[in-house]
């Protein structure tokens, strides 16, 4: 059978024709996209839902969730509720897809909160960092959580064996960052985990780590200036190599470089982020994602369900719980 994942259509800032493409691409045998949408919208014979609501970026998330439970995004976090799809993704508000999946999916037992993992196109290799922004505040055992998360991503999805584990702070050295850092430190160099003490945001695109662990408004905030650097780089050297012959002439002997390089800092090459601690697959796609990020990140969805990446991530926060250090502290 096919993973079914619903495909919220109405909430990308490039509308739904573009949304409806990215899954008509990403449709195989082996993967069927189900369309939420606006009645009689055009899915070129992909299966639609009808939802005659919206939920926009402006909007309060959970007062709009609330009042609108017949919206497109809603419809899809409930299909995954009810068993009518494995996953869901959307391009919509990143609250409303937080607020709906909490209200309708839930999280796994004993998570503290759900963190978003994204994938950054680090030079040694691809690296997950999270929470990039699903809470803004985080407590110390929610950073120990986000890292068993993280560790899970990068093993089933990435591929990687024993992830390395660092943690976000001003400094290298142990001794230094926010009194939250600090105390994450502590429990993370007691996980279990191959932690490796902090990194810098510095060391982000280099790839220091395969797991950075941050807070929500952190991480968020590290990820959009990463975003904006490479947008702002690759469009300068662009615009330097069209601004003369012989740069039209530098630029020809350096293509193929620099296409290797643009394909490797795409953000689109993924797609998505996986909305992890949650009773079900969620994936948060970026608000300007082409049919391109779109498909991708439907696979990423797919991949998720293929690797039971729910069910397994259930199993590590519960074999965490049950190390006999956490149950001596919690009776201590």
């Amino acid at each position: 059978m096919p993973v079914r994942v619903a495909v919220d259509a109405l909430g990308g800032d490039r509308g739904p024709d573009e949304i409806v493409a990215g899954a008509l691409a990403s449709e195989s045998a082996a993967l069927e996209p189900v369309v939420y949408g606006r009645p009689g919208l055009d899915t070129h014979g992909l299966a639609l839902v009808e939802a005659d609501e919206e939920i926009g970026m402006d909007e309060s998330p959970v007062e709009a969730v609330r009042a609108k439970p017949g919206s497109s995004l809603v419809r899809a976090v409930r299909a995954v509720a009810d068993g009518d799809a494995q996953a869901v993704v959307s391009a919509g508000s990143t609250g409303a897809m937080l607020a709906a999946s909490l209200l309708h999916l839930r999280r796994l037992p004993g998570v503290l909160r759900p963190g978003i993992a994204v994938v950054l196109p680090a030079r040694r290799g691809p690296s997950v960092l999270i929470d990039a922004g699903a809470s803004a505040d985080a407590r110390p055992e929610q950073l120990l959580q986000f890292a068993h998360m993280g560790a899970l991503f990068s093993e089933e999805i990435l591929g990687v064996r024993d992830p390395e584990v660092r943690l976000l702070s001003i400094g290298e050295e142990a001794e230094k960052g926010s009194q939250l850092v600090l105390e994450a430190h502590e429990l993370l160099r007691e996980s279990g985990l191959r932690f490796a003490g902090n990194t810098e945001s510095r060391w982000l695109l280099e790839g220091e780590a395969d797991v950075v662990v941050t807070d929500g408004f952190t991480g968020n905030v590290a990820l959009k200036a990463l975003e904006g650097t490479i947008l702002t780089i690759l469009g300068s050297l662009r615009s330097e190599l069209g601004a003369s012959a012989r740069g039209k002439l530098g630029g020809l002997l350096i293509r193929p470089a620099a296409g290797r390089v643009r394909t490797r800092l795409d953000p689109e090459t993924y797609g998505g982020a996986y909305l992890l601690g949650l009773r079900g697959l969620v994936v948060i796609a970026h608000g300007s994602s082409s049919r391109i990020a779109i498909a991708n990140a439907i696979g990423l969805a797919a991949r998720g369900v293929e690797h039971d990446v729910v069910a397994r991530l259930e199993e590590r926060l519960s074999a965490v719980d049950r190390r006999p250090d956490r149950e001596t502290a919690d009776t201590g």
